[in-house]
């Protein structure tokens, strides 16, 4: 596994996550027919918070985000986007494994959704995230926090 480190996010990381975004989402929302070239970008702009966003950064250079936002019961897991060339190698499941203790050590139940037929679903699945509703695009997930 590469090192990594994140880092917090800021306004000026916007684009490199949008595009980031676009570029892994692409094929999943072509198979969904749902997969817009302005729109998968400019949804992210407009849901950008760097406030609960951190910046994956593998050798120094970005390399993906994550986000955590707090909710009434809940924190959700948002924007979880790596480059497709680091995928497959660990760094996602490092990331993931270091904000799940984070929430369990909070005790706070985590949330997210992926969509249909999404591989990064089978990692959510081995962290302990169960199925809570779905519809024709999204899996809405949760899992609650581990003693």
């Amino acid at each position: 596994m590469a090192d990594w480190d994140l880092r917090p996010a800021a306004d000026s990381d916007v684009e490199a996550v949008a595009e980031l975004r676009a570029v892994v989402l692409r094929a999943d929302l072509e198979r969904l027919g749902r997969y817009d070239a302005h729109r998968v970008r400019q949804r992210l702009r407009d849901g950008f918070e760097p406030a609960h966003t951190w910046v994956i950064e593998v050798g120094g250079a970005f390399a993906g985000c994550v986000a955590l936002r707090a909710a009434e019961d809940s924190h959700w897991l948002e924007h979880f986007y790596l480059a497709p060339h680091l995928q497959g190698h660990g760094v996602g499941t490092a990331v993931l494994r270091q904000l799940l203790e984070r929430c369990d050590g909070d005790g706070v139940r985590v949330r997210l959704n992926v969509l249909q037929g999404s591989p990064a679903r089978r990692l959510y699945e081995r962290h302990g995230f169960t199925v809570e509703t779905e519809d024709a695009v999204d899996v809405f997930m949760a899992r609650e926090p581990s003693s």
